[in-house]
């Protein structure tokens, strides 16, 4: 039976994220953590989710805490606070200001809960992936982020529109950065378990209006409604499943690489991992020479991002002292 505690709930997300948890056999309890002067959301917020579970009949645990110490005994913690992103922004624009907020919770969770999986959820992913495991000092399988999981399952839900199949039928994924340089494995994409290309309809694929879509979705949906909330939900529900159920799935998330893909590493980036109760776990693969060369200039650029927020979370240590 698993703590899971959620870091940010008062956010939209987050707060969704809790009630889908919550659904996962074997939750036991579920966490609402947020920052001092939020007890007040965090308690109706708690009360309206008890709500819900007594008229669904789940015999979940709900609980609320403003306090680091509270982190204490939670198997995963989903890091999903920070600032939200607005309809003209990209992800990376948010990268230094999430990184003073996931920093922070990286080192309250590394004093209180050191055997935890951490779970973040926060923009821009790779790179706060990479802050959370520095600040936090927990072993690289233990902490990782949400990636390109969602991406992955955009392009899924295009593949199955365009070849009229049903989405289980479709296995594709999307590697690299979650946004712009993010790159689709076409080459490992099957339908009904054949390679795609081996469908005569594969020529006529609209592949850049699919990428486009999937890259773009995110920005249309936080322009058209507010903000994302049950896809992001949804997708990290699914991911504390695999987990909880320690089902060995291979999902694509952001997780540390060193050289299992082409000796490319260093870099906290979305590669398919091997997702188990133990963390995640990247898996060796082979690219293209054109998806090579993409990924290639997908983990520079946020390698190098990520080397910029680290200098200047350094800087502002260093002027504080």
């Amino acid at each position: 039976m698993v703590k899971v505690t959620i870091i940010g709930a008062t956010g939209q997300v987050g707060s969704y994220a809790a009630h889908a948890i919550s659904q996962i056999p074997h939750v036991k309890e579920v966490s609402l953590f947020g920052r001092d002067g939020n007890q007040l959301y965090l308690e109706g917020l708690s009360r309206d989710l008890r709500d819900s579970f007594a008229a669904r009949g789940t015999n979940t645990r709900i609980s609320w805490s403003c306090d680091e110490k509270d982190l204490r005994g939670s198997e995963i913690i989903i890091l999903a606070s920070g600032a939200p992103r607005k309809p003209d922004q990209n992800r990376l624009d948010l990268a230094v200001d999430n990184a003073r907020i996931v920093a922070g919770y990286a080192e309250k969770i590394g004093r209180n809960a050191s055997e935890t999986l951490l779970f973040v959820v926060s923009n821009p992913v790779d790179v706060m992936t990479g802050v959370a495991l520095r600040y936090s000092n927990l072993p690289p399988h233990r902490v990782f982020g949400l990636g390109t999981h969602l991406d992955s399952m955009r392009l899924k839900s295009c593949i199955a529109e365009f070849f009229n199949v049903h989405v289980s039928e479709v296995h594709t994924r999307i590697i690299g950065e979650h946004g712009d340089s993010m790159v689709p494995l076409w080459s490992a994409t099957t339908i009904g378990g054949i390679q795609i290309n081996n469908l005569p309809a594969f020529s006529h694929i609209p592949k850049d209006e699919m990428m486009e879509r999937v890259k773009t979705s995110g920005s249309l949906i936080i322009r058209n409604k507010g903000s994302t909330v049950y896809g992001p939900g949804d997708a990290i529900a699914t991911i504390i499943r695999t987990i909880v159920e320690d089902e060995h799935r291979i999902l694509t998330v952001s997780a540390f690489i060193q050289k299992e893909v082409h000796d490319i590493g260093s870099v906290c980036i979305g590669v398919p991992a091997r997702i188990t109760r133990g963390g995640a776990f990247p898996v060796p693969i082979k690219l293209s020479d054109d998806e090579l060369e993409a990924f290639r200039l997908s983990t520079e650029q946020i390698r190098e991002i990520t080397h910029l927020v680290f200098e200047q979370l350094e800087s502002e240590e260093i002027l504080s002292v």
